[in-house]
């Protein structure tokens, strides 16, 4: 109850920001080197990606863009010089649904032989509609997971390498949700269902799958770095839940009268992105890693998202995907699930 009232007051916490704080608020301040640091940012067409980069653009930061859809990467990238000029933007294309185009991705980054200090794993969907990936992986946790599992394993030596180089940590930032505790039972049985066919679909349950995932993946890369003793950190947060066009979409009272009450419980954007720029920036994180934050401060996320057997278990069964013909892997013979 105690929480609830905070939340809704806005009240600081340890950090000294707290859910009413803005992305420009918690950036405003920090003494690190923002204009010489380089960043990827997934999802950053709209919503909270937008915003982050946004925000990290007026702080100086070297953005890379990576998007499906390059028309509207190239609005973003308009829209934010339209605000900062002197901004560096790269806008390439990436699907994260493809492990394909993601490894095509990292090479063509790879040889622009650019330094890379942030990585923020933004992008995500919600898939209402059951679908297949074309490497045979559910939709929502191929875009959520498995994309952003190969991505940060493909450009983490670039990450360590930089970080070596400048004496700058490197960051990456998983954004995660406060859903990921809707799960439970067996993570990977229920990704074989759901990957095999749609009879066991439930787009909140895989979705809640896919950010379970993120916060998984948190906790083993951070543990493996760690054991690397890399100058990188790996964080994940929850940014909130969001202000969206659903509210306008509706009519009469009664919905009127309920939308208006939930939306003293929701974020703003720049609210929103406010967790993921404070976890990338804030110097008072200096070599914290492995935790997951809510309103820029560390928060508790779920006991399974806590379980080190269960990072384990997923990281070994995601190398297992990106490394194989994925069809295969859900095969019921295989002994995997």
């Amino acid at each position: 109850m105690l929480d609830s009232f905070y939340y809704l007051a806005g009240s600081p916490g340890p950090s000294g920001f707290g859910s009413k704080s803005t992305a420009e608020q918690v950036t405003a301040s920090s003494p690190l080197p923002l204009p010489s640091l380089t960043a990827i940012i997934t999802g950053a067409t709209s919503g909270i990606g937008a915003e982050t980069a946004r925000v990290l653009a007026k702080r100086g930061v070297r953005l890379i863009l990576p998007s499906r859809n390059l028309k509207a990467a190239e609005e973003t990238k308009s829209r934010i010089l339209s605000e900062c000029s002197d901004s560096q933007i790269i806008v390439m294309p990436l699907d994260l649904s493809s492990l394909s185009s993601v490894t095509n991705f990292v090479h063509q980054f790879q040889s622009l032989n650019l330094p890379l200090n942030l990585l923020i794993n933004n992008a995500g969907k919600f898939s209402h509609e059951h679908a297949i990936s074309e490497d045979g992986i559910e939709m929502t946790f191929a875009t959520n997971y498995l994309g952003h599992f190969l991505l940060t394993k493909l450009l983490v030596n670039t990450m360590v390498e930089t970080a070596k180089e400048t004496g700058v940590e490197g960051r990456i930032v998983n954004v995660s949700s406060s859903i990921h505790g809707w799960f439970s039972g067996d993570m990977i049985k229920y990704l074989g269902q759901i990957s095999r066919n749609k009879r066991n679909y439930d787009a909140t349950r895989a979705y809640a799958l896919s950010k379970l995932a993120n916060v998984l993946h948190t906790h083993e890369l951070a543990r493996r770095l760690k054991q690397m003793e890399a100058n990188v950190t790996v964080n994940c947060v929850h940014p909130g839940i969001v202000r969206t066009r659903l509210t306008r979409d509706r009519e009469g009272f009664i919905t009127d009268l309920v939308f208006f009450m939930a939306s003293k419980l929701l974020k703003t954007i720049p609210q929103a992105a406010a967790t993921t720029c404070y976890v990338a920036t804030s110097p008072r994180l200096s070599h914290v890693t492995g935790k997951y934050f809510s309103d820029c401060n560390e928060a508790s996320p779920s006991k399974l998202a806590a379980s080190p057997t269960a990072a384990a278990r997923l990281w070994s069964t995601s190398e297992i995907m990106v490394n194989s013909k994925s069809k295969l892997v859900f095969d019921p013979n295989n002994g995997l699930e």
